[in-house]
């Protein structure tokens, strides 16, 4: 079946969740049509540990876009141990008609530290060296107005319990692009790593990043709760994470929001940490966003990927609040979200595989939008590198 014959119009659904649902996993209040629909264009693979520049291609975590030129950019995952951490610079090809022709990658460069040079791999201290801690790059983003990149890494966070603890603070750093440091933005404290149980969990922090439009707004997502703001997701219930908004020019934190996670899809082995989060998110305008889900019972390499409509309008600010869960003396209102599609719903796509990245591609003779997803193979055969492409109504 041709990919034009088997285009999937995904009519959104609706979900719409309040705080109270989110956490206890009762059944949504409301629903309502997004009014965002998505046809499927189709699906391409990259070979699994593919060569590439002196580099293994693997772990891609996030894209971005840049109208201007046509470019994409695909940030790794990799802790500079196959290669120094990266990015990738693509080319996306769609046929007249919209299809999906082709992924090409064109280039890759590392991720400089401020004094000119690749990062090294995480390592403890010794007698001869002081510990070292790789990023975990996770989030990648254009600036519209110049081109530049801003990043994201989720840090780290090892606390033995015989031995100091190895932390490396998340953080939001703005780059040339070929990877050059140009600069960082602060942090909410709360968003800090610690070596209690306040703040971040490991590798649960920026998950996501994305300009608004306009280019004014930097704005974060994190990928679950902090330890503070609840447990993370289970079959049972949701949970409330944090988007945070930038000012692009100064970096500093301007609002955030709590943002309602579904419950895990299914029930994981006993002893799993298998949990639901944000993994990547794209701005429609200084309000409304597409937010990716990403859950996994990974012991199964079962995957579900959801995207939603999201608009800010309305919902609490809670920036310098420590916790989420006094919400009885302090209400919290979260962001109003709606299913557009869930990926396993899809008719014609082959595989719902570790999708982590979303970002919108230039628009097709008939005046669409595309948007492009890219998922993590986590460096493992079983897994997959993959971009999928949707045409977009109503964004």
């Amino acid at each position: 079946m041709s990919i034009r014959a088997a285009r999937a119009r995904i009519i959104a659904t609706a979900v719409v969740l309040a705080a109270l649902p989110a956490l206890s996993g009762t059944p949504a209040a409301a629903a309502h049509d997004s009014g965002v629909r998505l046809d499927f264009l189709g699906e391409r693979e990259l070979p699994n540990a593919m060569a590439f520049q002196g580099t293994t291609v693997g772990g891609l975590s996030a894209i971005g876009y840049d109208a201007k030129t046509g470019a994409y950019y695909v940030i790794s995952d990799d802790r500079s141990q196959t290669g120094p951490a990266r990015f990738y610079t693509a080319h996306v090809d769609f046929a007249q008609g919209g299809a999906l022709k082709g992924v090409e990658l064109t280039g890759t460069h590392p991720w400089l530290r401020p004094d000119g040079t690749a990062f090294p791999p995480t390592a403890t201290a010794t007698a001869a060296s002081a510990a070292s801690v790789a990023p975990d790059p996770e989030g990648i983003a254009v600036d519209p107005r110049d081109g530049s990149l801003v990043w994201t890494s989720e840090g780290e966070r090892i606390v033995p319990s015989d031995g100091p603890a190895l932390l490396g603070a998340p953080w939001i750093r703005r780059a040339t692009t070929t990877g050059a440091y140009t600069g960082q933005l602060p942090l909410p404290p709360q968003l800090h790593m610690n070596a209690q149980e306040f703040g971040p969990r490991k590798n649960q922090t920026l998950e996501g990043v994305t300009f608004t439009p306009d280019g004014r707004r930097i704005v974060t997502a994190m990928e679950d709760p902090l330890y503070q703001d609840g447990a993370d997701p289970t079959p049972e219930h949701g949970a409330l994470t944090r988007i945070t908004v930038h000012d692009a020019v100064t970096g500093a934190p301007l609002t955030q929001y709590a943002y309602p996670l579904e419950p895990l899809f299914a029930t994981p082995p006993a002893g799993s940490t298998d949990t639901n989060g944000v993994s990547d998110l794209v701005a429609l305008g200084h309000d409304r966003f597409l937010v990716l889900e990403r859950a996994s019972i990974f012991s199964d390499n079962n995957w579900k990927a959801r995207i939603y409509l999201v608009d800010l309008h309305g919902a609490t600010d809670v920036l310098g609040r420590d916790s989420l869960t006094d919400a009885a003396t302090r209400p919290v209102k979260p962001v109003r979200k709606t299913l557009v599609t869930d990926l396993s719903d899809v008719p014609g796509l082959s595989r719902v595989d570790n999708v982590e990245g979303i970002t919108l591609g230039p628009r097709l003779p008939d005046g669409r939008r595309t948007v492009v997803l890219v998922s993590d193979d986590n460096f493992a055969a079983r897994e997959v590198t993959q971009f999928i492409a949707f045409a977009a109504d109503g964004i």
